[in-house]
């Protein structure tokens, strides 16, 4: 299992440093090109060869996950609009499991999407992916080499980091007397009904594996109906199984404490200074989201091209500056400011990324496990009233069957 450590972590951030010393503020070696006033990109790069092409790109990414222009942000789908000539069809999924039904449905073509480590290697191996081309790509240079070749894709032929970060707790102060410390605080019986869950089931999974002692990557069928066991017992306590509804819950008070991502923990801390958040001590999860392009897509090229432009470093900064993630553009931490820079949350200490662990692309029997299990576990009705509904329903049935016995025997009575 390959490890995260923050000694890797302080390499990276010695190498961003290295190089600021190096450059000019903030630019790459050459000619910069303005795009507006927070934007400058890259001057040698041919930015503008599909301009008249009447091209547009359909990108498809997490919620909330880049800088669109609200909150004083800067819009950087438009600033890549605004020096290309492309237009950007820009629509996001809440989670790696509803982006690849909704690849596998055929019912839309995308150019760009945005999937984790484990399903980038999922979609590798089912061809659903194009191999790319970095000629046009040439800012993966940018790229801190600790970010790349990983397992799920070891020359990155398929794949470009976007972003990373680590699961965690987030928790309400004022409405939870200690602070959390570990995953099975979210199965305790004394916040019944304020407990919020991750709707998907490799995140769900991981956590009661986490709680059981358990690898977040399960090696048989078997371990995964015993994880899953866990996660029905935890049932009674859920209020939500949630992705972004999270937001609106936590931001507003709805929920005592959730399971999610650290950088959205970020946001929701900035909406609401009465939560908090915590690494739970058995270990988490990091994660790296990395920018493909589908094997079905209509315009590589141009999707290359959008790549690129994610890649740029005033793009980075303002794309992390705005979603809080933690940024695998080398050059980019050295610019954030040190509230995020020094963050515990997007950058944590030795002592969380020492028990990290990343997700790995399952077998196609365990993973076919995982999700059947997590469906049969999301209908199970712990206090008995799905048994009632099918009591019902033979009843039902049963006087149904009655009725018609008694007309058709009145029916016979009546011929006599």
């Amino acid at each position: 299992m390959k490890q995260f450590t923050r000694a890797v972590v302080s390499a990276a951030l010695c190498a961003a440093l290295s190089l600021a010393c190096t450059l000019p503020a903030f630019a790459a070696e050459g000619e910069m090109r303005e795009v507006n006033e927070d934007i400058s990109v890259s001057a040698d790069y041919d930015w503008t060869r599909f301009a008249n092409d009447h091209l547009t790109l359909n990108v498809y990414n997490w919620g909330l996950y880049v800088s669109d222009g609200s909150d004083d942000s800067v819009n950087v789908i438009s600033a890549f609009e605004d020096l290309t000539g492309i237009k950007v069809n820009y629509t996001t999924f809440d989670s790696n499991e509803s982006l690849y039904a909704k690849m596998k449905s055929g019912g839309a073509s995308y150019d760009v999407i945005v999937p984790s480590d484990y399903m980038v290697g999922k979609m590798i191996a089912e061809n659903m992916l194009a191999e790319l081309d970095y000629d046009n790509i040439p800012n993966m240079a940018n790229i801190g080499e600790n970010y790349r070749g990983w397992s799920y894709d070891p020359d990155n032929t398929y794949s470009v980091p976007y972003t990373w970060g680590t699961t965690g707790i987030i928790y309400n102060t004022t409405m939870v007397e200690e602070p959390p410390t570990s995953w099975a605080d979210l199965w305790d019986v004394e916040y019944a009904g304020n407990v919020l869950m991750f709707n998907n089931s490799r995140d769900a999974y991981a956590i009661a594996a986490k709680k059981m002692g358990l690898s977040l990557n399960p090696s048989s069928v078997e371990e995964v109906d015993d994880v899953m066991k866990e996660l029905q017992a935890q049932k009674s306590v859920v209020q939500a199984y949630v992705m972004d509804e999270i937001f609106d819950k936590m931001e507003g008070g709805e929920a005592a404490m959730a399971p999610y991502y650290a950088g959205d923990a970020l946001t929701m801390i900035d909406e609401n200074p009465d939560l908090a958040f915590v690494s739970p001590e058995e270990g988490v999860n990091f994660f790296v989201d990395s920018m493909c392009i589908p094997a079905s897509s209509k315009h590589k090229e141009a999707a290359e091209m959008f790549i690129n432009f994610m890649c740029e470093p005033d793009v980075g900064y303002q794309n992390c500056d705005f979603i809080g993630y933690s940024t695998p553009i080398t050059v980019v931490w050295e610019r954030l400011d040190d509230d995020l820079k020094y963050s515990p949350i997007a950058y944590p200490s030795d002592e969380v990324m020492n028990k990290a662990e990343v997700f790995v692309t399952l077998p196609d029997d365990i993973n076919a496990e995982m999700d059947a299990k997590w469906s049969e576990m999301k209908s199970y009705d712990e206090s008995g009233s799905g048994w009632l509904i099918v009591v019902f329903l033979l009843g039902a049935i049963a006087i149904s069957g009655f009725n018609i016995w008694r007309k058709m025997r009145k029916k016979v009575q009546d011929n006599y």
